[in-house]
């Protein structure tokens, strides 16, 4: 028998019985839940991340939804307990959904949301910051001043990469890896190089505009390629970006025998997917090359971060903070909402999506649609014509 978990309740009459497994931030989408007939049920226990046990006491007997979040086991035993209370909702506050067993939910009838279009930009943003803090070594100025250990200006005191002219990499030009690339190459007058099963047309077309900017204005124009092959960029790239989705061909993608690849000042940014690089093997390139940097937001095992990587200098490590801006963040608990109770009053899967904006709008009623339903297909969901 599970324990108790404590709860905020909001609406305690309401008819339909949605729980959220953590506070998220914002109060819109509580009122949007409310303001329809929902009996919100907010976990408040003091603990990151809940158990396999605690979620399904939170479940209990009668649930039409839940709110969760990617640090949570949603496979058969979550997805069976969700069914039998009832349950046809499951929705992370989260783009990604490495953390559900997809199949579980299409065995049990439960529609999975996610909440894509709303961190494109914000994402890029953290990447970048990670780029630059890496190039100049602010993480390391920073704990020096803060020793007391500045006593006056060194020619060698961290010096650190200029950007300028130097040549970003980017591994997946999909939304964010795009919007990234654009941000180095127009923020910096850096050139590119990008590797994609796919072509970017548009980023090419940004970069070949901006170029002919430049040199109109008597700069010398930025440049683009896309690779034939990874390695390519590894070799080529002073910055590189890693910006895949994760699954069986991409898990370790960068691993030893690529690291060695790569320039010995190149910097590597990890806003993607942990297991994208071999963790183990990066501590050991880091430990062996002095002058290659790192920033990471995202670790192989998360919470957790392999023996050594802490103590690197060379490594600037942020605890998954890529979205956590507010905007963002409100913006992921507003969809993550709307996915729970678009399908708990049997509203259509909304068209696209990653275009977001007329839920997001504070001024108007958002559509009658689930925002985003991964398995929407698998369930025969219906799609909205708005």
């Amino acid at each position: 028998m599970a324990k108790p978990v404590s709860i905020e309740v909001w609406n305690p009459s309401g008819k339909y019985r949605v729980v959220s497994t953590k506070p998220m931030p914002g109060t819109r989408w509580i009122n949007l839940l409310i303001q329809n007939d929902v009996r919100l049920e907010i976990c408040t226990e003091k603990k990151t991340i809940l158990s396999v046990e605690d979620i399904i006491a939170l479940i209990g007997d009668k649930c039409d939804g839940v709110i969760g979040q990617l640090t949570e086991d949603w496979g058969e035993e979550l997805f069976s307990a969700l069914s039998k209370a009832g349950g046809k909702a499951f929705s992370n506050m989260a783009v990604g959904y490495n953390n559900v067993d997809v199949d579980a939910a299409n065995k049990y009838g439960v529609a999975v949301g996610n909440t894509p279009g709303v961190l494109t930009e914000t994402t890029a943003e953290l990447a970048a910051s990670l780029t630059l803090a890496a190039a100049r070594r602010i993480v390391e100025a920073d704990e020096f001043m803060r020793a007391g250990l500045y006593d006056g200006w060194l020619p060698h005191l961290f010096v650190g990469n200029l950007l300028k002219g130097q040549t970003v990499g980017v591994i997946g030009a999909g939304r964010i890896g795009s919007a990234y690339a654009r941000m180095m190459v127009e923020g910096f007058k850096m050139n590119l190089i990008y590797y994609d099963l796919y072509q970017s047309t548009r980023l090419e077309k940004f970069v070949t505009a901006y170029a002919a900017f430049l040199k109109a204005n008597g700069e010398t124009p930025v440049t683009w390629k896309r690779a034939a092959t990874m390695d390519e960029v590894l070799q080529e790239a002073d910055i590189i970006s890693l910006h895949p989705v994760l699954d069986k061909t991409t898990y370790h993608l960068v691993n030893k025998e690529r690291l060695a690849k790569m320039k010995k000042e190149a910097i590597l940014i990890n806003c993607s997917r942990g297991p994208v690089i071999d963790e183990a093997a990066l501590v050991e390139h880091l430990k062996h090359n002095p002058m290659f940097r790192v920033g990471l937001d995202v670790f192989e095992e998360e919470p957790y971060m392999k023996p050594g990587l802490a103590e690197l200098k060379n490594a600037i490590v942020v605890p998954h903070i890529a979205s956590a801006s507010k905007w963002t963040r409100e913006g992921m608990a507003t969809l993550a909402a709307l996915n729970v109770l678009g399908k708990v009053k049997g509203y259509p899967v909304w068209f696209d999506a990653n275009r977001v904006e007329p839920f997001l709008n504070e001024n108007a009623r958002p559509p009658a649609a689930c925002p985003s339903i991964v398995n929407a297909k698998a369930l025969g969901l219906p799609t909205s014509k708005l």
